[in-house]
């Protein structure tokens, strides 16, 4: 038949045909079906355009970091920003206060946040990947990390607030509640203000500690009689190592408020000093010359300070201190401990006289009722 349709023509025609009707009595499939649409094509454009920034920037450590960090969020919100503006544009199906439009208008909010929270990260990541600590001389390296960490966790809790808060204000039952406190609001705001002021305390000394930096990460300290490293310093307290392994967690607020010790404040390098007791018949330039030569040969001395004293003496004995450099506090207590064993052991060998003694003097009585000391070489009185 020349007029016949051709076969692939009814094949589509009817294939077609259902779509058609249900489109026509059911309009909403057609958002449906630009919204899968655009998900596809994101889909397919996020990889491709990821691996593209990922390669532009791979010299511009930023850049790349938020990139990395910042690419999954960065697609979510753009895909949920589409999603809103094809419910905009059939405005007329879903209608002007759809329960779809605040629910995407929700989501988007949190995938905002959740991107501001990841590129505040892959900032501070950055900055910290490019100032060490395990340099020997960190102390700009420690101060940059300290502000960095602690302010990084600053401004992410101020992200989440503000996209908490501006979700919350998208519920209009949220926001009766609000104009119906606003009468109590003042003793709510006493309340909640006692309520919270530890935790305001905290924010405000963690701020005060990034900017006058009183402590910083991998700093000696001593707190509480405890000898330890600054560890972490987190958004409420500071987590101490201490030298036996244990953690002492110490509020913020305590270091503003507190006297402590700080070893590592402007330098790393430190003196340690080494005391012992002896006899006063021990010879003080022999120690000293020992002292020297222990240093010279002890990998943990950095040169700059060794010094034999005097410093105290007593009705017994006196004592002799050794004030020795080193690099760090670290190196200053192996090195102590050095100095201090190996000078105990001079002494035992080449002046084992010399250690602390107590003396005591026997008094014998003649026949004549004289007293001589024992052993006096003077004769006895007749």
């Amino acid at each position: 038949m020349t007029g016949a349709v051709p076969d692939w023509t009814q094949t589509t025609f009817y294939a077609v045909m259902p779509w058609i009707v249900i489109l026509n009595r059911a309009p909403w499939v057609w958002i449906v079906l630009e919204i899968l649409v655009t998900l596809l094509l994101l889909l397919f454009l996020h990889r491709r355009v990821t691996i593209i920034l990922l390669r532009i920037t791979a010299s511009l450590p930023y850049s790349h970091r938020v990139v990395a960090y910042g690419h999954r969020a960065g697609g979510i919100a753009a895909f949920l920003i589409m999603v809103q503006i094809i419910l905009r544009h059939n405005e007329s199906l879903v209608g002007p206060d759809s329960a779809w439009l605040h629910l995407n208008v929700l989501v988007l909010i949190g995938a905002l946040t959740w991107l501001g929270v990841r590129c505040v990260r892959a900032i501070a990541d950055t900055i910290v990947d490019l100032n060490p600590v395990h340099l020997a001389d960190n102390l700009q390296a420690r101060r940059i990390q300290t502000q960095t960490k602690v302010l990084a966790r600053s401004v992410m809790v101020v992200i989440v607030v503000i996209g908490t808060g501006s979700a919350l204000m998208t519920l209009p039952m949220l926001r009766q509640i609000g104009t119906s406190l606003l009468a109590s609001a003042g003793a709510a705001g006493l309340v909640v203000g006692f309520a919270a002021k530890p935790v305001l305390s905290n924010l405000l000394a963690g701020l005060q500690i990034a900017l006058t930096q009183p402590i910083r990460l991998d700093d000696v300290v001593i707190v509480q009689n405890e000898w330890g490293v600054i560890e972490e310093i987190t958004g409420t307290y500071v987590v101490i190592r201490i030298w036996d392994q244990r953690r002492l967690i110490v509020p913020l607020q305590w270091f503003i408020e507190n006297p402590f010790q700080n070893w590592t404040r402007t330098s790393a390098d430190i003196l340690g000093t080494v005391l012992i007791w002896v006899d006063y018949r021990l010879p003080i330039e022999p120690i000293r010359q020992e002292a020297e030569r222990i240093c010279r040969n002890a990998p943990e001395w950095d040169g700059r300070l060794v010094e034999t004293q005097v410093v105290e003496t007593s009705e017994r004995a006196m004592q002799v201190r050794v004030l020795v450099s080193a690099r760090d506090s670290g190196m200053a207590w192996h090195l102590r401990c050095r100095v201090r064993e190996e000078l105990i052991d001079f002494i035992q060998r080449n002046y084992p006289d010399s250690l602390p003694r107590t003396r005591a003097e026997v008094w014998d009585k003649d026949a004549g009722g004289a007293e001589q000391p024992a052993g006096s070489s003077l004769p006895p009185q007749r």
